[in-house]
């Protein structure tokens, strides 16, 4: 048996907003807070644990503590970037085993479109104390730059094509017209997608993120709590965590760290994966979870181009239904952080609420992941898998 196999997930909320132009960041956190208390079914006087990232306002969990009033006797500020907030459920996870709180919440939330902090584009702002600041920050680094050389590899490597990758904002696209509060609702084509402007080769405007405020809040609790609650029970049984750099400049670009956190929830959860129903992937931009499905077993390494054609991802259609809140490439991408937004729509998947339209039939297992940092770069990857329980 697993040992996260004692936590469940009790709520779980979305914040609706995609522009939050009156609404602050610390607000925006107790929002979600609130609306996954009231999904779970509890009040704020329960939750003893608090995990929060670098979105988080002023002193991060001291502040918001503060701010929502909450009477905590465990936190804690894991920040590995995006893939903080997965990281999040398992560190909660192992704190209820070790009996340092019961209830955990877990929070995301921002204003990045409001505060036009669309990264991918702009020159990296480092911390001159930081290490790799001296030799990549002369050269005005840019995640638009770094991830179409990624593309641009794979590309060299393995024949992958434009066409290749369009599928993948096909399909998020394709289930983004089912969900009432994803920023582009509109379904697009391949044609569409090559078609759009270049804007780091060969990563095409329609390859790349939407850039959205808002956020999104997990509740995870005891099973003895959990099994008292009027709610669906998302049982958390396997989890990985792994971080990946450039190991002295002798590492393969296109590789991934989900390689190593995928493995070790596969072998936590004991199960492989042919087992998954669903999965929900980090969709930074349309390599970026192509190289995810390679890293997690879903396909042999180099094949994800022929693996995801032909509607391979979309729900109904595919072998591999994946992110079918329309995910970062239509839906939501709050903080230029998107693992709390992958976690919640399996959530929603094991619960059966996902959109009817997209629903996956009979999904008792389901996998998120998500990338922290900068493929290319230095990166963290975190793995959460997910059973009805």
């Amino acid at each position: 048996m697993s040992r996260h196999a004692a936590a469940y997930i009790v709520g779980a909320y979305e914040h609706p907003l995609r522009n939050a132009p009156d609404t602050s960041v610390a607000q925006l956190h107790a929002e979600v807070a609130a609306g996954a208390l009231a999904d779970a079914g509890l009040t704020k006087e329960d939750i003893d644990g608090f995990f929060c990232g670098p979105d988080a306002p002023g002193t991060g969990p001291l502040s918001l503590a503060d701010y929502m009033n909450l009477n905590l006797r465990h936190v804690d500020t894991t920040n590995t970037s995006g893939s903080s907030y997965l990281i999040h459920v398992a560190h909660a996870a192992q704190a209820i085993a070790a009996g340092k709180c019961n209830v955990a919440l877990i929070t995301l939330a921002g204003r990045p479109r409001q505060e036009g902090k669309s990264k991918g584009a702009l020159k990296r702002q480092d911390n001159p104390n930081q290490p790799d600041f001296e030799w990549e920050n002369p050269f005005g680094i840019q995640i638009l730059g770094v991830y179409g050389m990624v593309a641009q590899r794979h590309m060299h490597r393995y024949g992958t094509t434009a066409e290749q990758m369009a599928w993948v904002k096909v399909a998020a696209s394709h289930h983004a017209q089912f969900n009432p509060h994803a920023m582009l609702r509109d379904p697009v084509t391949v044609e569409d997608v090559v078609n759009s402007p270049l804007v780091a080769d060969p990563l095409h405007r329609l390859d790349c993120c939407i850039v959205t405020d808002g956020g999104g809040a997990l509740i995870v609790t005891r099973p003895e709590i959990a099994k008292s609650l009027k709610r669906p029970r998302v049982k958390v049984v396997g989890c990985g965590e792994a971080p990946m750099g450039q190991a002295g400049g002798y590492f393969e670009i296109t590789d991934t760290a989900a390689q190593k956190s995928g493995a070790a929830a596969y072998a936590e959860a004991n199960v492989k994966p042919s087992d998954i129903k669903y999965v929900s992937l980090y969709d930074s931009f349309t390599i970026t979870a192509m190289l995810q499905i390679e890293d997690l077993g879903f396909c042999e390494k180099g094949a994800v181009g022929r693996f995801v054609e032909d509607g391979n991802l979309i729900s109904g259609r595919g072998r591999l239904p994946f992110n079918t809140d329309g995910g970062g490439l239509c839906n939501n991408h709050p903080v230029n952080r998107g693992g709390m937004t992958k976690a919640l729509e399996a959530v929603r998947q094991i619960r059966g609420e996902a959109h009817p339209s997209v629903q996956v039939p009979n999904c008792d297992l389901a996998l998120a992941n998500a990338i922290g940092g900068q493929l290319g770069v230095r990166h963290a990857s975190s793995t959460l898998i997910l059973e009805r329980g």
